[in-house]
């Protein structure tokens, strides 16, 4: 792990239980109330999602040997790992809320900027808090039938012929021909009505105190930590599984580390399982978005992101590692739902509720972070006047962005109900990873235009380390495009759907400006 060495002790910022004196009830700010602790776990609570229960048999497809299908997770952490160090020498240069929106704004001005919170705001984090709160309430529905997903409400049927005509163009799954307009039949089930439940609540605790906020954030992590460090223990000391699932494969026998591959095959390989493995890894930026109510934040934002990815990475070895020594890795690439089919072959088929459980808690701690973190992105860009001004606003009493967290769940519950946000968050996949491409880019930019800039940590391996993520991810964002051209065409649309809106927040601030 990079040292990340302490800048020079600085008066201690204003926190949570310490409110700072200037300060007046016409302009409240936000306080800086998380600890190190806060920070590490709020970033792996946020990146353990479902993922990691459902990423297996997208790995194992495409390298068929125990030894790669472990090193592929070591080399996701370990090109994450460099992201990291990057943001953190422009997290060291910039604590302030809104993280990635402002090194992008500082490195290329307002609209790139706008337009990654634009993203965030549309899709990437609203989208997230839907599909993990749907999640959640789902699993937890094989706990308790009464509030299973297969029990509808109500549906809604909207089958036009010009609707269906423009998805069959956009090719909408399950537009092709209008007797099945699937993308314009609404049903509401009962788990969607939990995940608003959820969303609600979360939102509410949040808005009630940054400390309960984290309270809350802190308690769901340190569970799933528990629950997940009980399924590796249990599974290799009672376990029903097998030792010789890591020396062999059903699939192919190992031969150099190339399966019989050449090198250009196993390269290709390796970048499509990367896929599914930076999937699971998502999220380790969320700390940078929330810096301005981190305690100390020079320092703790970097070692959290390097601490949080570090954690996540041994967890994320650990558990497949358990998938291994349960399955073979070829019984790995035929199941989706590998966690499941894990526990009932080392345990017994009772072990799926207990599973379901876990499932339900780390999509629930990974809402609760999208929630509490995304909300300080919006409430920067209102900041700068180019988002709804309310979302500016710090309540009064609890001194947290009461507006853009209720924004925000608002927006997630529409995206909960439409239920069409995981076919969104397919669409503009690429452009957050494109965002982390943009931004470690922008270190060097920043590099060029502030050289003389305060920067208590400087990136480990400037510029060879961080030139090498940019060319990895950038190779990785471009074949993704080449190889899915629609969902990347549709992508950019989303984004650039952002362009009017900046347009009229940023006229409208121009005019107040000169009003006053």
């Amino acid at each position: 792990m990079p040292s990340l060495p302490v800048p020079p002790t600085s008066p201690a910022p204003p926190s949570a239980s310490q409110p700072p004196s200037s300060p007046t009830p016409a302009s409240p700010t936000l306080v800086r109330g998380l600890s190190l602790l806060d920070s590490v776990l709020l970033l792996v609570g946020g990146i353990i999602g479902s993922s990691i229960f459902l990423t297996a048999k997208d790995i194992a497809g495409p390298l068929p040997h125990p030894v790669l299908f472990l090193l592929v997770w070591v080399l996701g952490g370990a090109i994450s790992i460099l992201g990291c160090t990057a943001l953190a020498e422009l997290g060291s240069m910039f604590p302030d809320s809104g993280g990635q929106y402002v090194y992008l704004r500082e490195a290329y001005g307002d609209l790139p900027a706008f337009l990654y919170g634009w993203m965030l705001f549309a899709v990437g984090n609203g989208g997230s808090i839907a599909a993990l709160a749907v999640g959640s309430a789902a699993y937890l529905g094989g706990i308790i039938p009464a509030i299973a997903q297969e029990h509808v409400i109500f549906t809604m049927h909207l089958p036009t012929p010009a609707l269906v005509h423009l998805a069959e163009l956009l090719g909408l799954p399950g537009s092709a021909g209008y007797a099945q307009p699937d993308w314009f039949t609404l049903r509401f089930t009962r788990s969607q009505l939990v995940a608003l439940i959820m969303i609600a609540v979360v939102t509410w605790i949040n808005v009630a105190g940054l400390r309960r906020g984290a309270i809350l954030q802190n308690v769901a992590t340190w569970a799933k930590f528990a629950a997940m460090a009980a399924f590796v223990l249990l599974g290799f000391t009672i376990g029903k599984g097998d030792w010789h699932h890591f020396t062999s494969s059903d699939l192919g026998t190992l031969h150099g580390l190339t399966l019989g591959m050449n090198p250009g095959q196993l390269l290709s390989a390796f970048g499509v399982a990367l896929i599914a493995v930076f999937w699971a890894y998502d999220g380790w930026v969320y700390i940078t978005w929330v810096a301005g109510e981190v305690k100390e934040p020079r320092r703790n934002v970097p070692r959290s992101m390097v601490l949080g990815v570090v954690i996540v990475g041994v967890i994320y070895v650990a558990m497949n590692m358990t998938y291994v020594y349960a399955l073979p890795l070829g019984e790995i690439a035929k199941h989706e739902t590998i966690a499941h089919t894990a526990a009932v072959a080392l345990f017994s088929p009772a072990a799926a509720t207990w599973l379901s459980a876990l499932i339900a808690l780390s999509c629930f701690g990974a809402m609760a972070s999208c929630v509490l973190s995304g909300s300080r992105v919006y409430y920067a860009m209102a900041k700068d006047g180019i988002f709804f001004k309310r979302m500016a606003e710090v309540h009064p009493k609890w001194r947290t962005p009461a507006f853009a967290l209720i924004g925000q769940s608002v927006w997630a519950a529409v995206l909960t109900v439409s239920d069409r946000y995981d076919q969104l968050y397919t669409y503009v996949m690429f452009g957050m990873v494109l965002s982390y491409t943009l931004t470690v880019i922008g270190l060097f930019v920043l590099r060029w235009k502030r050289p003389e800039a305060e920067r208590p940590y400087r990136c480990t391996g400037y510029p060879w380390l961080p030139g090498f993520y940019v060319l990895v991810i950038g190779a990785w964002t471009l074949n993704t495009i080449f190889t899915r051209p629609l969902e990347a065409a549709l992508g950019a649309g989303i984004v650039l759907l952002g362009v009017p809106g900046y347009l009229y927040w940023k006229w409208r601030s121009k005019n107040t400006t000169a009003l006053q």
